[in-house]
């Protein structure tokens, strides 16, 4: 079933809907967050929410029930906290849309739809489940209350994988001068704004302390000014992303400061790949985060390289019991 025919379903059975809760765990939370930042920043009457599996599960808002639509995600549909919160969400009569590589997976099983993703065919392939979730916050936007930049987001849609691939194919060189530079750091913090802030997070808790077990933290720039930026000094490393949207002159006022005090910083900013000359400034700021997240993703394939740690390495994930 189609994205638009998701939603219609939904109307279909319940005209008046309330609340939108976005639910997942690690990198999966974080791919929501889009969808998430694009409604909040967008719906007159929709209560939106993200939560991380377990906070649903433990601290169920009271709101969730036959007014609320429900969008959990799980890349292998098998986290176990995920899939608790599709049977809780599906319990308490939510209207439940689970988003998974995985057809047939634990988390499909409770819910009412389905949206398979691809991941491995291309970098694109692996923002297929950022851009999908978004393209639900945008169905649930316009069928409930009606959205004006509706056409600029599928057309936006249609432009986004192909910008992906071109981006990702030019950054090789930038990406393996990144790798050396940062090897041997022991600490990496990392910072964005607007719909891209979580792509931040997620880059820090996996690519850099799950998957290369490097230290590092990671905070909205608009925070920055608020406490991080007394760490900055003279070659401590930071990874800024930049949007092309609104919120780059936070961006910009953060990289400012990181060059007054000499810290060593590498930018990574969607305006070099184009995104703003493809996609109608109206809607530009909401896709940010998959094309800084596929660039990102080969910096973090050459880290890889270079400090011969492979992405699938752990010591406890998927080793104990946690």
């Amino acid at each position: 079933m189609e994205l638009k025919q998701i939603i219609a379903s939904i109307k279909d059975k319940q005209p008046t809907v309330k609340s939108v809760f976005f639910v997942g765990c690690g990198a999966s939370k974080a791919e929501l967050y889009p969808a998430k930042y694009f409604l909040e920043g967008n719906a007159n009457d929709l209560r939106v929410s993200l939560y991380t599996s377990n906070e649903f599960n433990f601290a169920t808002p009271i709101s969730v029930n036959e007014t609320s639509i429900v969008i959990t995600c799980s890349l292998g549909g098998a986290t176990p906290e995920s899939v608790t919160a599709t049977a809780k969400a599906k319990e308490l009569g939510a209207h439940v849309i689970a988003v998974t590589h995985v057809e047939g997976s634990a988390l499909t099983k409770d819910a009412d739809y389905v949206v398979l993703h691809g991941f491995e065919a291309n970098y694109a392939a692996k923002m297929e489940k950022m851009t999908k979730v978004l393209g639900l916050a945008v169905e649930i936007l316009n069928q409930f209350e009606g959205y004006e930049h509706y056409d600029k987001m599928q057309d936006g849609f249609s432009k986004i994988y192909d910008l992906i691939e071109k981006a990702v194919a030019s950054v090789g060189p930038v990406a393996k001068a990144f790798a050396e530079s940062y090897k041997d750091d022991e600490v990496i913090y990392v910072m964005s704004s607007g719909a891209t802030h979580e792509v931040a997070y997620s880059f820090s808790i996996c690519l850099l302390m799950e998957m290369q077990w490097i230290n590092s933290g990671t905070f909205h720039d608009g925070e920055f000014f608020h406490g991080p930026f007394e760490v900055v000094d003279k070659d401590v490393p930071f990874l800024l992303l930049m949007n092309d949207g609104r919120t780059r002159e936070m961006d910009s006022r953060a990289l400012d400061f990181l060059n007054r005090f000499d810290a060593k910083t590498t930018v990574v900013d969607a305006k070099d790949y184009g995104l703003g000359s493809a996609i109608a400034s109206e809607v530009v700021d909401y896709f940010n985060p998959m094309l800084i997240s596929g660039v990102l993703r080969v910096y973090a394939e050459q880290l890889a390289i270079v400090r011969n740690h492979p992405l699938t390495k752990r010591r406890y994930m998927w080793k104990l019991e946690y």
